[in-house]
């Protein structure tokens, strides 16, 4: 019941036949084609202008990201630390509780 079963190969049906023997050929060059008509070239991308205002607007929205960031992560290393500061108090409290109970006894 708890042995697993293993499923045996079939058996080939009809008749088998052997692999066929593939003779490479000939390549054969196709006919010359003309040579592709020369492309104008693509007009070049626009460059980007910082302005006095656009590089004051990056800087300060560059500066409003780390600060927002910075305040998630030691707003996230603070709720740590309490926690653990919590567990610290609460595995006190019950040592001295149950150390408490086996003095009386």
């Amino acid at each position: 019941m708890f042995r697993p079963k293993i499923p045996t190969m079939p058996t080939p049906t009809g008749q088998v036949t052997s692999p066929v023997v593939v003779e490479p050929s000939a390549i054969v060059p196709a006919a010359q084609t003309s040579p592709p008509a020369p492309v104008a070239p693509a007009p070049a991308r626009p460059t980007v202008q910082l302005t006095p205002g656009t590089a004051l607007a990056l800087v300060g929205g560059g500066t409003a990201v780390v600060l927002v960031v910075g305040a998630v992560l030691v707003s996230m290393l603070l709720a740590v630390a309490i926690t653990g500061a919590s567990v610290a108090v609460c595995a006190v409290v019950l040592r001295s509780l149950l150390a408490s109970e086996t003095k009386r006894r």
